[in-house]
């Protein structure tokens, strides 16, 4: 086989390319390009160490702008419902004075309606005993032909509604 003859001999000129070749890699990238990419990263770890400390910083504040923000609502919130509490209890005595009067007022109606109805009722009893004895009077002349007294058929009415 003549590659492996050849081997030798061309050998030592691979091993010297190579040797350039990763030289040359080694100088330009290693020298070269990765100390910017390294001074890049670092400055990109320093943005956001930066920006991270910011963020904290802010957050912090904001926590205690939140805090003393609830302590104030929560305040406010103490003094609207004390304020709704006295309100409402001048709207109850309030209604209740209202409700007193109205109440007089009503036990006042009720009391006249009651005197009326006493008075209507009086009346209509002594309506119905005067009705209840014509009645008696004409029906007993009418069926057995008698003639009742009034005075009589309205004793005898009055009895038999007492009765």
């Amino acid at each position: 086989m003549p590659q492996i003859s050849q081997f030798a001999a061309t050998y030592s000129s691979q091993v010297f390319w190579m040797l350039v070749f990763f030289g040359f890699i080694f100088f330009f990238i290693g020298r070269g390009m990765v100390p910017r990419v390294m001074a890049t990263v670092e400055a990109r770890d320093k943005q956001i160490a930066g920006d991270l400390a910011a963020a904290e910083a802010a957050r912090t504040a904001a926590d205690a702008e939140e805090a003393a923000w609830r302590t104030h609502a929560n305040a406010q919130r103490a003094e609207a419902q004390a304020v709704i509490a006295k309100a409402k209890a001048d709207a109850a005595k309030a209604g209740e004075v209202r409700l007193a009067k109205a109440g007089a007022a009503i036990d006042a109606r009720l009391t006249e309606a009651d005197t009326r109805i006493a008075k209507a009722r009086a009346k209509a009893a002594g309506e119905i005993e005067t009705v209840a004895s014509e009645a008696a009077g004409s029906i007993a002349a009418r069926i057995a032909g008698l003639t009742v007294d009034s005075a009589e058929a309205k004793a005898a009415v009055k009895e038999a509604l007492n009765g």
